[in-house]
């Protein structure tokens, strides 16, 4: 693995456990704030939003410097961001610190992507794109779990700060193993945006927020869901986390590998099988094994999609990749902030606490359905390009 790649790889595992380790505190975080579960909820939302928002602001603006220097400042706000998260005093300002580290998430991804994708031939494009984001499923198996122990066990300001100190680790590996590149052109900024242009563009960050946003319906609300349905203590969370990491490290890697030989069909069995988990954790979260069993398996599922629509954006805007790439990771916060909002709906609205399960369930489904259109829509562009090429030119008189 390229040195770069590690670098990245090392911020991605802070940015990772900083997304992922409220879920695992955040009983601990509503009950010292005095705020229900599903108004803590917007501490996810709210981080969502903010890489949402932050993704092509800073993305726009990193266009000015170097990919390095870019990163280094996004790595800089994250550290700030926690910081801010660990001191405050109120439900208010943790808030804000969410959205102050989520600002670095979207464009640390979306220029990662491009770096990654750029350090290795072709073929091996969404390999390189996985082994990135390992860093963020490798936060799920040791970061979050980690996080949620030291948590209930010594506080969650404790957590936070820990999570700072993780930022400045990913710093230091950017400013080492980055190597410097030179400014992009400001004239490319027109060109970044005119990747909008094309539909497959937005069919991809519609199927990311759709699908990404299942997995989140249910792992927004895990604890509350295993302590209060599956009958787990709250320091099984921690465990339980760890299960769903190393689902989502597998299904990461396999989703990178799978994407590169066929891209299209590893995401109709994904979405798919997806839905369908979903549907059967409304059961499976009523009894300790299969919960146990159910969570890897919706980890694994969830993050198999993410280099292969990551890929789908860069093929489709490789002209102008850098701004597409980072929105598609606000695309993916997009649904974790629908998500988790819908969960919270349904759990608020009396349903339960499985609710958000039947959520996912839909949500995936839903993107399924528009991978079929991107396919379909696909494969008649590749049939017209053909027939143009082959058209017989008309003989000169």
């Amino acid at each position: 693995m390229p040195l770069a790649l590690l670098a990245l790889v090392i911020g991605a595992f802070g940015i990772g456990t900083t997304e992922f380790v409220i879920m695992g505190v955040l009983p601990q975080v509503a009950a010292e704030f005095g705020v229900s579960i599903p108004a803590a909820g917007w501490l996810v939302s709210g981080y969502a939003l903010g890489v949402l928002i932050g993704a092509p602001i800073l993305t726009v603006l990193g266009t000015k410097v170097s990919r390095k220097k870019m990163l280094l400042f996004l790595m800089g706000v994250f550290i700030v961001g926690n910081a801010l998260s660990a001191a405050a005093p109120t439900f208010a300002l943790m808030l804000v610190g969410r959205v102050v580290a989520s600002f670095a998430h979207g464009a640390f991804f979306g220029i990662g992507s491009v770096v990654a994708a750029g350090l290795v031939a072709a073929e091996k494009k969404a390999s390189a794109i996985s082994l990135m984001f390992m860093g963020l499923t490798v936060a799920n198996i040791i970061g979050v779990p980690g996080g949620t122990y030291v948590g209930q066990a010594f506080g969650w300001r404790v957590t936070f700060g820990v999570v700072a100190l993780l930022g400045v680790i990913g710093f230091l590996g950017v400013a080492l193993l980055v190597p410097e590149q030179r400014k992009p052109e400001a004239a490319k900024i027109r060109t970044e945006f005119a990747a909008f242009g094309n539909a497959q563009v937005w069919l991809a960050m519609a199927m990311t927020v759709l699908g990404y946003g299942g997995v989140f319906a249910a792992i927004t609300y895990i604890a509350p869901m295993m302590t209060e349905v599956a009958g787990y203590s709250p320091g099984a969370v921690t465990w339980l986390l760890v299960l769903f990491g190393i689902g989502m490290f597998l299904g990461n890697l396999l989703g990178g590998k799978f994407a590169d030989r066929a891209l299209m069909p590893m995401l109709f069995v994904t979405l798919s099988a997806l839905g369908v988990v979903l549907l059967l954790f409304t059961v499976t979260a009523h009894s300790q094994v299969l919960a146990a069993i159910t969570l890897p398996v919706i980890g694994g599922l969830g993050f198999a999609t993410v280099p292969p629509l990551q890929k789908w954006v860069l093929d489709h805007a490789s002209a102008a990749p850098t701004l597409a790439s980072a929105a598609n990771i606000g695309a993916f916060n997009l649904g974790n902030a629908l998500a988790a909002w819908l969960g919270g709906v349904v759990i608020a609205a009396g349903f339960g606490y499985t609710a958000p399960n039947w959520v996912g369930a839909v949500l995936a489904g839903s993107a399924l359905l528009l991978s079929f259109l991107a396919a379909f829509l696909d494969r008649r562009s590749r049939a017209v390009e053909t027939t143009e090429t082959t058209a017989p030119v008309p003989a000169q008189v």
